[in-house]
């Protein structure tokens, strides 16, 4: 990356949005030797768990990049995922057997995930720019010209061959090159939160509940040592716009959703969130020199924990085929890569939503033949096995 006095920035790609995305984009290219400036807007990253699974492909295309053996020592392995409707199990899938080195799915908050993959690159080639915003760009023939207000006001140019919209279902790398954002929003917001309680189930188990109300989902987070083992992460979809839940609205949905016990004890709520819930694919995530990763190219119902984990490997994908336009202009690698990572985009948000809708069913007949389906699929081991690979995103 270079820069003539009071001249722009001259590097080979432009990466707009330093979340885990971004940042596993940059990890990659680093270790091509491909010199590249990640930016972010915000000052400083996530200081909030959001997403909170790693899945078996995800850890198998980070090995490359140095990071999994901090991620493991961080987090927390998850064998099994149940689909319960109150005390009832519909359906067990075990992870026990996944063809994967990494036979789990790995509960890693992402303040954690962000800040191992922000110091590797701390190793690396550079750090971020922080906060520097996207004001525009433009396309030539050979190459994009940005402009970035920085901190002090001033306005930094950059020339790079590409760029890359790691920035969000809000992107504006994504809007700027005119690229629709095809789908809609859900009725439903989906509330978060960060608790400590007793529950009463394994804590290997991630559980998803189903419930006329809407789904709900349960996981297990990592405690550091010494501390009591009572971290988990809530997720529930809740009719129409929602603020953040306090303590009496979790009580409330963990009652009328959750497993139906008397060792379920909420002792503190340490964070909480909501958002609007979307189910969009953009029509391209590559228009010339522009490239959509992550968010910016798919925003989906968080069921299944696919979002972040579908970024990275988006990301990770990159890297070579941008390493060949380079080396030689031969962007059909780029093409190839464009039309797998939009037809993987499409089937996830195909089955989020289904996903979704099924764990909304209200009706009794509709609840019932939901259960005989899934305890069909629960009785056969090959319709087992398939389901976990597709939840540990191995299918692709």
């Amino acid at each position: 990356m270079d820069a003539a006095a009071d001249g722009p920035v001259v590097t080979e790609v432009l990466i707009v949005g330093a979340g885990p995305t971004g940042m596993a984009l940059r990890l990659a290219l680093d270790r091509l030797g491909i010199a590249s400036l990640l930016i972010d807007q915000h000052a400083a990253g996530l200081n909030t768990s959001r997403a909170a699974v790693i899945h078996a492909r995800t850890l198998e295309v980070l090995e490359p990049l140095g990071v999994v053996p901090d991620l493991l020592a961080a987090g927390m392995q998850a064998t099994d995922f149940r689909v319960r409707e109150a005390d009832k199990v519909l359906l067990h899938i075990g992870f026990q057997g996944l063809p994967s080195r990494y036979p789990y799915a790995l509960m890693c908050p992402q303040n954690i995930t962000e800040a191992i993959l922000a110091g590797r690159i701390g190793d690396g080639l550079g750090s971020v720019w922080r906060p520097a915003r996207l004001l525009s760009f433009t396309e030539a023939s050979d190459r994009i010209s940005a402009e970035l207000a920085r901190p002090d006001g001033s306005v930094q140019h950059v020339q790079a061959r590409w760029i890359v919209g790691c920035d969000g279902a809000d992107s504006v790398v994504r809007q700027q090159a005119g690229i629709d954002f095809v789908g809609g929003n859900y009725a439903e917001t989906f509330v978060l939160a960060d608790l400590r309680m007793a529950w009463p189930l394994q804590r290997t188990e991630v559980s998803l509940f189903f419930a006329p109300e809407g789904l709900m989902v349960v996981a297990p987070l990592p405690t550091c040592a010494g501390e009591p083992e009572d971290r988990y992460r809530m997720v529930a979809a809740v009719a129409g716009p929602a603020s953040p839940p306090n303590l009496d609205t979790v009580e409330a949905l963990l009652a009328a959703r959750g497993f139906p016990s008397p060792g379920r004890r909420v002792k503190d709520m340490p964070w909480s969130s909501s958002f609007q819930l979307q189910h969009r694919v953009a029509a391209q995530v590559r228009r010339g020199r522009v490239l959509l990763c992550g968010d910016a190219a798919h925003v989906h119902s968080p069921a299944g924990g696919q979002g972040m984990n579908t970024g990275i490997q988006d990301a990770v994908s990159l890297a070579e085929p941008l390493r060949q336009a380079l080396r030689d202009g031969n962007s059909h690698g780029l093409d190839a890569w464009a039309r797998h990572r939009h037809r993987i985009a499409r089937g996830v948000v195909r089955m989020t939503d289904a996903m979704t809708r099924i764990a909304t069913v209200s009706s009794p007949p509709g609840r019932m033949v939901r259960g005989s389906l899934l305890g069909l699929v629960g009785r056969v081991p090959s319709l087992q096995r398939k389901l976990a690979r597709r939840l540990a995103e191995l299918d692709r």
